[in-house]
């Protein structure tokens, strides 16, 4: 917890120098649809608007002081608070992450057990392949083939203007429900390895042959004895797999048209838009950061021998 703080910090510190060093910068775009160079005056004039004159440790500084009180400044070209460009979506991304994770161990626990159980059976055989598949296919070539082959056998395409959940729920979960089993589907092959493991190694102890030597039923032995010891291992990989679920939806909303915080991410990258790109990392940072937190926390939930002091 006390690494939270010096994390975000060496974060914010990473991206605020980052952006800085792209090709071009944000005054060269936002005149290169209109002229080759911008002239003298009206470049000073915009760098004196949006502080870029000062130095970049001045900057960072008066930076760093608005994001402690919830400033994250203003866009470079909607003029707009980033901060209000940003709640809705990242309501968006959050929505379109959970899914995706939901979908993720809803698909890759059970097949996962069950590989263990039925260890060197077909259904192991057929769990690990269909693992390998996942891990093998990339996200946006089954994305794309969704929306191609989609199309061409069924007639389904997504709808086309985004609606939000509270406004239009059935809408919203047609337009979500694709793009997470995708996502989901790419971190459930990992987990589904993971799952399988954990569980071989817990069902070999002593414990389990000793609940099974008891007359236990298979059902308590799988639930109450082995599965529970196996899930510290899973849940492990789960918290580190929260940044790739982060990368996942940057992808995944571009190429589906969802107004998240991956689309936002990738626009204001390309128009060299500082302050929104520095203030999704610092956040996406944060989301990866606090997840290991609520790992380490269930870690004491599901297995009572672990305290923290």
């Amino acid at each position: 917890m006390f690494l939270l703080i010096p994390t975000l910090l060496g974060v914010s510190v990473f991206v605020f120098m980052a952006v800085r060093f792209l090709p071009g910068d944000a005054i060269d775009q936002m005149f290169s649809d209109y002229i080759r160079s911008p002239d003298p005056e009206a470049r000073a004039a915009l760098e004196e608007r949006f502080q870029l004159n000062r130095s970049i440790p001045q900057q960072y500084v008066e930076w760093v002081g608005g994001v402690v009180r919830g400033d994250f400044g203003d866009s470079f070209l909607t003029r707009r608070p980033v901060t209000s460009d940003l709640k809705n979506r990242l309501v968006v991304s959050l929505e379109l992450g959970t899914m995706g994770m939901l979908f993720s161990v809803v698909i890759a626990l059970p097949i996962g057990i069950v590989s263990a159980v039925r260890q060197d059976g077909w259904l192991d055989y057929v769990g690990r392949s269909f693992a390998i598949t996942l891990l093998a296919v990339p996200s946006f070539w089954l994305a794309l083939m969704a929306l191609v082959y989609g199309l061409e056998w069924f007639g389904w395409v997504p709808p086309l203007q985004y609606r939000h959940i509270w406004d239009e729920p059935l809408t919203n979960l047609e337009i979500l429900w694709m793009p997470a089993v995708i996502l989901g589907g790419g971190l459930a092959g990992a987990l589904m390895r993971f799952t399988r493991s954990a569980m071989l190694d817990v069902l070999r102890q002593d414990y389990v042959r000793t609940a099974r030597a008891k007359g236990l039923s298979e059902r308590n032995v799988l639930i109450r004895h082995a599965l529970r010891n196996a899930l510290l291992p899973v849940v492990t990989l789960l918290g580190l797999q929260v940044s790739v679920l982060v990368g996942g939806t940057v992808i995944l909303e571009r190429i589906f048209s969802i107004p998240g915080m991956g689309n936002y991410l990738l626009d204001s990258l390309s128009n060299r838009d500082y302050p929104p790109v520095q203030a999704i990392v610092l956040l996406s940072a944060a989301v990866v950061v606090t997840s290991n937190l609520v790992v380490d926390v269930l870690y004491a939930v599901i297995d009572p021998r672990i305290r923290y002091s």
